[in-house]
């Protein structure tokens, strides 16, 4: 059994059976994170594992495109992108916040060098000189301007706060989930970022090719105009024929600059994306052939966890869920404990004087909020409400990744059917404008069945290529939607 001799035994006994108590209270005060449940139906409800789970049916960007130029153009685009570098300075701000966080454990050690007091008076002044310095000088203290004070110190002071409430546990998890928050943010400006350049690339190409069918029509037209003209004088055909033909061929023209403007514009915009402007994206590949896809038939919807968006917003809510805790601990009473140590002199020449410059303390004490004015009950509930709008920020982005996933998955299949179409459409009106051809060739067809075949073609053809880039951007954003584009 502990004896208590003295007051001193008893102090330092009442304050370690106060602060068992506080640390055996403290994991009342604040709650572990817990994730939500959203009762989404069981064929989509997310695992267990949100964070550590990993989906090899996921490839990374460099697998799953092909294209060696967009492949180029896309290292360019994570390297130099100006919205992916401030991302990275972000991660680099919390990374900095998150080590301070490490260290809360630690007191706080202040180091006070060379720190000289002196302090005059005159006789008005309540009280009376340093006596003991004037004797020490031999002279007698002025009645006006004497010494007061004198201090020449060297002092360490050490301020300790014990974590009773837990309260710098939950400031950690806050750091720490925040700084998580901005590699998921990263993240999700490249996979937004890599998507939209390969949009964007694709979408180059389908100008490209836009551009070969106009100016292939344009010279097709322009052989129709001198067949009309060549009947016009032989007068089988009248002068309104050669007119609506010629007609045609400007149209067909026309098309040429216009999709050479959209061309150069594209570009520009490719290398904004790419943080490069004088990047080369000349040289490029043919819209090829897309086969209709099979890379994602059935698609588990738990893949949404693989989502930075998502990802990032429970960080968020993991960061509430801590400040929850940090503000709790705000209304509950403080222990901190100080000691500061050091010498100090009167004179200059005993600043060093061992022991006879010595000082030291100790304090230590309770600090318990009695009114402020409701300033702190009013942080903790809009804490609280914080945190209520995180969950349904967590909640919002699960529920809007599995919708952009089966969105998606719908336009995948579904442009995959139009194409499939609108490859029989180009077949059909490309042997039309054959026949056409022949048949006016052999007078039994007139000028306007041809140009209308040939018209035709064009739409057919420009709708064929539009297609083909939509369905790869479909693809693109199915990738994007399951969350990749960032490894």
């Amino acid at each position: 059994m502990l004896k208590i001799n003295n007051s001193k035994n008893i102090v330092i006994a009442v304050l370690l059976i106060l602060t068992s108590t506080l640390l055996m209270q403290a994991c009342k005060v604040t709650e572990d994170y817990k994730r939500p449940d959203f009762k989404m139906p069981n064929a989509y409800k997310l695992p267990d594992s949100l964070v550590e789970r990993s989906f090899e049916a996921i490839p990374s960007w460099k697998d799953y495109f092909k294209d060696s130029t967009l492949l180029n153009i896309l290292d360019s685009a994570v390297a130099n992108n100006l919205d992916l570098r401030d991302a990275i300075k972000n991660i680099q701000i919390t990374d900095q916040l998150y080590k301070q966080s490490k260290s809360l454990y630690a007191p706080d050690i202040d180091l006070n060098l060379l720190n000289v007091t002196r302090e005059f008076r005159s006789h008005d002044y309540y009280s009376s000189p340093s006596s003991g310095w004037y004797d020490r000088q031999g002279k007698t203290a002025p009645k006006d301007l004497y010494l007061y004070q004198s201090h020449f110190a060297n002092t360490v002071a050490v301020d300790w706060e014990i974590d009773i409430w837990g309260k710098i546990k939950r400031e950690k998890e806050e750091a720490r989930s925040h700084y998580l928050e901005t590699f998921e943010a990263k993240k999700a400006v490249q996979t937004a970022l890599v998507a939209d350049v390969a949009d964007a690339y694709y979408n180059l190409i389908m100008l490209d090719e836009q551009l070969q069918v106009a100016t292939r029509n344009y010279h097709l037209r322009s052989n129709t105009l001198k067949m009309v003209e060549l009947q016009y004088k032989s007068a089988e055909v009248t002068a309104l024929a050669v007119q609506q033909t010629k007609n045609q061929v400007l149209e067909a023209q026309a098309l040429i600059p216009q999709l050479k403007k959209e061309i150069a514009v594209q570009e520009n915009a490719l290398k904004m994306l790419t943080g490069n402007i004088s990047l080369n994206v000349g040289h490029r590949s043919a819209l090829s052939e897309i086969p209709a896809d099979s890379l994602y038939r059935e698609i588990p919807l738990y893949y949404v966890q693989n989502r930075p968006d998502v990802l990032s917003a429970e960080y968020d809510l993991m960061a509430a869920n801590a400040s929850v805790g940090v503000h709790q601990a705000n209304r509950f009473p403080n222990l901190t404990i100080t000691f500061e140590g050091g010498m100090d002199a009167m004179l200059p020449k005993n600043w060093f004087n061992i022991p006879g410059a010595l000082l030291g303390g100790f304090f230590g004490g309770l600090t318990q909020p009695v009114f402020h004015k409701r300033k702190l009950k009013t942080e903790y509930e809009v804490a609280k409400l914080k945190r209520d709008q995180s969950e349904i920020a967590f909640q919002k982005a699960v529920y809007s990744g599995i919708t952009e996933v089966r969105n998606a998955l719908v336009a995948v299949r579904q442009l995959s059917e139009q194409l499939s179409i609108a490859k029989q459409q180009v077949a059909v009106s490309q042997k039309a404008v054959h026949s056409a051809a022949m048949l006016f060739t052999a007078g039994f067809a007139t000028y306007l069945e041809v140009i209308t075949a040939q018209s035709n073609e064009l739409d057919t053809e420009l709708h064929l290529a539009s297609l083909k880039a939509d369905l790869m951007s479909a693809r693109i954003q199915l990738y994007r939607a399951l969350g990749g584009g960032w490894k």
